[in-house]
């Protein structure tokens, strides 16, 4: 069983912290209590995200930060930082995430995010810390039988080689704590992350062209790219374009650190979804975002992709019930946020 520790009294190691998910975990764990440690290779993230943390939850907290630059897979690099802090929990967001991108290069994803796994948790038990929050996602539900998708809905074939990534390191993680009772592990389902910290200091910066809907149409927004692409508008759903549930990373941050305070002093192994419940189309998000930034945003149809369901959302009210948490923001709220920060930072982290 894990120790039941106070928040004080618990450091949090988080990989891949300072991505767009994992910065705002961050920001969440600090303001709860938490000493938190950042391991991040910067491959896909910026270093300023450390700062901008500091800025956002103050000095006192921010002392109880510390980063280090390492890549997940490198055993030695990991071993040095569980030798150098005690680490209790860990929340592991690290791993390559683009969907259409993990087609091309299906070697380069596996052996990423698998690989980063299988050494985090070889290096977490040899040092006795068997507590890990994962980073999963709704693409393990696959195309749905029914909705909304619910904890108990059967897990599908993933769609491509991401997906596939996160069905087997819930698997890997699963097994684990059937070889090994006292192991602790929390399976985050997340659906649609959007938005960015309200105080528009961080938010998604993603390199190269945005593989996600929302900072796609708020690179449109900024004037970086011409119109938003549709893809497909011949689904069955209201408008023709697909529907998924889209959730606040605040609110989403906030989940991670209810999921912590959940799992002090149990084990086992246990899945929520996190999103609102609420599905959104492709076109009401492109009419949400043109009411936050003023102005109609063009679009164009195109073909659907391979790969994309019609319609995805969750019941999330396992989490309600069991952690005391749900989604407070809605989709007005998600992009009045990602509109303050792209229009704050047009290139996102870089000057």
């Amino acid at each position: 069983m894990s120790e039941k520790k106070d928040p004080k009294d618990t450091t949090v190691l988080v990989t891949g912290g300072a991505g767009f998910i994992g910065s705002h975990t961050v920001v969440a764990l600090l303001e709860d209590g938490y000493k938190v440690v950042i391991v991040d290779d910067l491959s896909n993230a910026s270093e300023k995200v450390v700062g901008r943390i500091g800025q956002i939850v103050g000095d006192e907290a921010a002392s109880r930060l510390a980063f280090r630059k390492a890549d997940v897979n490198d055993r030695a690099a990991l071993d040095a930082i569980f030798d150098e802090f005690a680490i209790d929990r860990v929340i592991h967001f690290a791993g390559f995430k683009a969907v259409g991108e993990s087609v091309q290069k299906p070697v380069e994803y596996y052996s990423n995010n698998l690989g980063n796994t299988l050494t985090l948790v070889d290096v977490m038990r040899n040092h006795g810390c068997k507590s890990i929050v994962f980073s999963s996602s709704a693409t393990v539900y696959g195309d749905p039988d029914a909705l909304p998708l619910t904890e108990k809905s059967p897990k599908k074939p993933a769609t491509n080689p991401y997906g596939w990534t996160k069905w087997m390191i819930e698997q890997i993680l699963t097994d684990l704590t059937v070889a090994d009772p006292e192991w602790n592990v929390v399976l985050l389902r997340y659906f649609n992350p959007i938005g960015a910290h309200p105080s528009g200091l961080m938010g998604e910066d993603p390199k190269g062209i945005p593989n996600n809907l929302l900072p796609y149409v708020a690179q449109v927004a900024v004037g970086k790219r011409e119109c938003v692409h549709v893809f497909g508008d011949d689904y069955d759903t209201p408008d023709g374009t697909g529907v998924r549930d889209y959730i606040h990373v605040m609110d989403l941050a906030s989940g991670h650190a209810a999921a912590l305070a959940w799992m002090n002093g149990r084990e086992g192994v246990e899945v929520f979804n996190l999103g609102t419940g609420k599905g959104t189309s492709v076109l009401e998000i492109i009419k949400a975002f043109s009411a936050a930034c003023g102005r109609d945003l063009p679009y164009q149809v195109d073909p659907r992709r391979a790969g994309d369901v019609t319609a995805n959302y969750a019941d999330c009210s396992k989490a309600k019930a069991e952690m005391g948490w749900e989604a407070k923001y809605d989709i007005a709220d998600m992009c009045r946020d990602s509109w303050n920060w792209q229009s704050n930072n047009p290139n996102g982290y870089e000057d």
